[in-house]
């Protein structure tokens, strides 16, 4: 992953931070990168805050928020300091809004190539609830959200990769992909499972009496739409050929929202490298029912790219934060 220079890092008290904190020194370290780390403020949840304390006598909503303020910079001073004594550059930085908001201002002002964050804190199942789903459809660079508490590298890394030499930001993310899940997989000494999955468009509605379309004839498309996929996934990883000794390649006849996670749980995947495509011309938009349905039904680790193009709908502004 010779890629990440401005690295970063959020370790707000709402994300298992832990998680990436070896992520983030071993990246750093590679790459020789710098890292600037933050941490949120809720100004929703400040003001709640300064509300609730004002009623106690001597206390006003300044000394409140100095407080808070005061107590926010030094756990991050702190954090920054393991960093710090392991020779990686290190900025701090406290954002106070919106938390996804202000990551994703903060990435379009400084130009941060990749963010690294642990899981959101949260009760239940779901491992990607608003705060860390918001960031995943909306920042531009790569963002990388560490679940994994067992084990400090990965051991099985899942990429899911969609050919087309058709569609060229399509080809190009498959590029990336594959870039960072070989090199992820190689450092960790991990198994990568390189899976396309494949269907023929409406088959079941071909195949209905009503059709009249002869079995052999949906037969012949169906055999021509697998072997034209399964030539374009080769051509993606011969590319790859000096990871053959811990690449497995999958070419499976599914659609993906469902194969995908049945793989995950089946094989025990810790890490998915995936990658999400604008396609219905807004900017900023996720590819909703493909992704986004994966990521609410895994619990592993997540590395996700955007294609070449994507636009954020979240605008720069001025900073609010505080170093």
């Amino acid at each position: 992953m010779q890629r990440f220079k401005n690295i970063l890092f959020v370790c707000d008290e709402q994300s298992a931070f832990e998680l990436a904190l070896e992520r983030v020194v071993w990246l750093a370290s590679a790459n020789e990168a710098h890292v600037t780390m933050v941490t949120t403020i809720d100004s929703g949840g400040a003001q709640d805050m300064s509300r609730l304390f004002s009623m106690i006598p001597g206390l006003g909503s300044h000394d409140i928020g100095e407080t808070v303020i005061a107590v926010h910079r030094a756990k991050l001073e702190d954090r920054a300091q393991k960093l710090r004594d392991k020779g990686i550059a290190v900025d701090t930085k406290l954002l106070i809004g919106t938390p996804f908001i202000e990551i994703i201002r903060q990435v379009l002002r400084q130009g941060h190539d990749i963010v690294i964050k642990g899981a959101h804190r949260a009760a239940g199942r779901r491992v990607f609830p608003g705060a860390d789903m918001h960031l995943l459809r909306k920042c531009p660079c790569p963002i990388w959200v560490l679940n994994s508490a067992a084990e400090p590298m990965s051991r099985r890394i899942l990429v899911a990769v969609d050919p087309d030499p058709f569609e060229p930001d399509r080809d190009s993310l498959n590029r990336t992909l594959m870039d960072l899940a070989t090199s992820l997989a190689r450092n960790d000494n991990a198994k990568l499972d390189v899976m396309n999955v494949w269907h023929l468009q409406e088959e079941a509605t071909l195949r209905h009496g009503l059709a009249n379309i002869p079995e052999g004839e949906i037969d012949r498309l169906v055999t021509q739409t697998q072997d034209d996929s399964k030539g374009r996934l080769q051509e993606l990883v011969a590319a790859y050929a000096e990871f053959d000794d811990i690449m497995r390649v999958l070419h499976i006849k599914g659609v993906a929202a469902d194969a995908i996670p049945e793989h995950v749980t089946a094989e025990g995947i810790d890490t998915i490298v995936m990658g999400t495509l604008t396609r219905t011309g807004v900017a900023g938009l996720f590819i909703g029912n493909t992704a986004e349905t994966i990521l609410n039904h895994v619990s592993c680790s997540v590395l996700t790219a955007k294609a070449p193009g994507f636009a954020t709908p979240i605008g720069a502004r001025p900073s609010g934060g505080i170093h």
